[in-house]
């Protein structure tokens, strides 16, 4: 639902993976960004409307996005999509993170644009060391960090980080793709780490990573 830059581009993305993709707009004329390609199904009307939904195909659905410019209809559509017609695969794309918060809370996934925007601007402003928490353990034991690897590191293995940091590696990103490392793997200047460690060594996993291998592993 929600036809918009976000909306057309995610149905494109679909359909050239193979998907068939119906999208749900109020205004007929924001279909255009569509373009003449585009092969699925276009349905006028309010996304949190069951008969606009049916007309849409839901009941044979695998999947329902929410992605339209309102907080309100896209967790409304969402949940009608979820509630009323089963669908257990739903996203609804939240502006105001609180409510976002909240609707995680009653079970809808959401992405909260304010929040992802501001936290991707954030990591190319602030400096190489600095990390941002991804992911935390339910239980409260395991931390995942995006962590732009220090200066001091560089030319260094992964196995020696971590090695002497005690975090675990579980992807590098270089020039815009992640990979998967080995502890042999050289890290070079702009690399992107995805950092797992336990929350109580993570005041120590983090010095160590700024301080730098001890001058006898350099």
């Amino acid at each position: 639902m929600g036809c918009g830059r976000v909306g057309s581009t995610l149905a494109h993305r679909l359909e050239s993976r193979g998907h068939s993709v119906a999208v749900i707009d109020s205004d007929p004329d924001a279909f255009r960004r569509l373009g003449p390609s585009f092969a699925g199904m276009t349905v006028t009307g309010l996304g949190f409307d069951r008969d606009v939904q049916r007309r849409a195909g839901i009941e044979r659905a695998g999947a329902f996005a929410a992605v339209s410019s309102g907080d309100n209809s896209n967790i409304i559509s969402a949940r009608v999509a979820r509630e009323q017609f089963g669908i257990d695969t739903v996203v609804a794309r939240i502006y105001d993170p609180g409510r976002a918060e909240v609707y995680e809370r009653l079970g809808v996934p959401t992405v909260a644009t304010v929040t992802w925007a501001a936290d991707q601007v954030l990591r190319k402003l602030l400096p190489a060391g600095h990390s941002s928490v991804v992911f935390t353990d339910p239980s409260g034991k395991v931390r995942a960090d995006q962590v732009f690897v220090p200066e001091v590191w560089v030319g260094h293995t992964v196995g020696a980080l971590e090695a002497a940091t005690g975090g675990r590696v579980a992807s590098v990103t270089r020039y815009g793709g992640a990979e998967l490392p080995d502890a042999e793997m050289v890290l070079q200047d702009g690399d992107v780490l995805h950092l797992y460690s336990r929350i109580n060594d993570s005041e120590t996993v983090f010095s160590t990573l700024v301080e730098g291998p001890r001058q006898e592993d350099a």
